[in-house]
């Protein structure tokens, strides 16, 4: 029997494998060219890393670096404020860690003891932003989680310190403060490279069962706040005023006292005076002081007549001074003549 081949007349196709292996080198070569390409964001740098240890921080922009596992690039977010949330959660957050996707776990992260033993739910958050890319790569290895451990340490902390009427009115602004300190002394401890910003605490309450309670203490604290500032308020109104008063009537006071004792030392000088005068010419001294008096008394004596020494009568002239009789007046019921 006759061997029978399917395709008698198809051409015998001869494969070389050097080229097999030079296309398998090509593919790989330009895989490994493309994958080497990559590209920083203008808000970050790259932490470049050749075989695990630190080769340099790339500035925002297109870099390449070495394909296949040598060079690792870790992105870092330096011109970009983020923030962790604790007992509450803004959806759609970029980062896995900005909050607890556990409401249980939440729960558990806002309730608090306070000093003097009362429970209590505080919900906070905390702003940052990276300050050091290679220590934020190096020093720690999960940053993230741990800045939300010492977050919530330090949290604890604060309210720990302090009484409930505290945490629940006057002290919320000096507990942002405080801890705001005592976190950033903790990361610059173990040399994060990480720098908060700001700490701000959102809504304090009591636990659900004494918040009725709470409220009403809180509206009696209110209270009497506002009567205390009504109260400086007319303390600053009517002390001013009356210490206003109290200098003016002084200074009238010093015034008038002044004058008086300026007037009592003229008089006293201008009897002196008079008394020198009168010793040298009694006579002439009494006249004169008898005539300045009269000068100074008669001009207010109404109806005065003044005579002559030598005059013999004084009736004849009070005739003078009488008024000149008037007519009767005409009877309107007689006829006119």
């Amino acid at each position: 029997m006759s061997e029978i081949r399917p395709f008698p007349n198809a051409p015998q196709i001869k494969i070389d494998p050097r080229r097999i292996f030079i296309g398998i080198g090509v593919v790989f070569i330009a895989i490994g060219l493309f994958s080497g390409i990559y590209q920083v964001p203008a808000n970050s740098v790259a932490v470049v890393q050749r075989f695990g240890g630190y080769l340099k921080t790339a500035e925002p922009g297109l870099h390449f670096k070495l394909p296949w596992g040598i060079d690792q690039i870790t992105i870092v977010e330096v011109e970009r404020r983020q923030k962790l949330e604790f007992g509450t959660a803004t959806q759609g957050a970029s980062n896995q860690y900005q909050y607890e996707e556990d409401y249980n776990e939440q729960q558990r992260e806002k309730n608090m003891v306070t000093g003097d033993l009362n429970a209590v739910l505080v919900e906070w958050e905390i702003q940052y932003h990276v300050e050091e890319p290679i220590a934020y790569v190096f020093n720690v290895r999960d940053p993230l989680p741990t800045l939300r451990d010492l977050a919530e340490a330090v949290m604890r902390e604060v309210v720990g310190d302090r009484t409930v009427d505290e945490v629940l009115t006057i002290g919320r602004q000096e507990m942002e403060l405080k801890a705001l300190e005592r976190l950033q002394a903790l990361t610059n401890g173990l040399k994060m490279g990480v720098h908060i910003d700001q700490i701000q605490l959102g809504d304090v309450n009591p636990p659900a069962g004494v918040k009725a309670s709470f409220n009403e203490v809180n509206s009696s604290q209110q209270e009497r706040e506002s009567l205390i500032n009504q109260a400086s308020g007319e303390y600053n109104r009517v002390v001013p005023r009356a210490r206003g008063e109290a200098v003016q009537k002084t200074s009238t006071a010093e015034g008038y006292a002044a004058k008086r004792v300026n007037e009592a030392e003229g008089d006293a000088t201008r009897f002196k005076a008079l008394l020198a005068e009168y010793l040298k010419a009694p006579e002439v001294t009494k006249k004169r002081i008898y005539l300045e008096t009269m000068s100074k008394v008669l001009p207010s004596v109404p109806g005065k007549i003044i005579l002559d020494e030598k005059a013999s009568s004084f009736l004849p002239l009070m005739n003078l001074r009488q008024p000149a009789p008037q007519p009767p007046a005409a009877d309107p019921k007689l006829p006119a003549r």
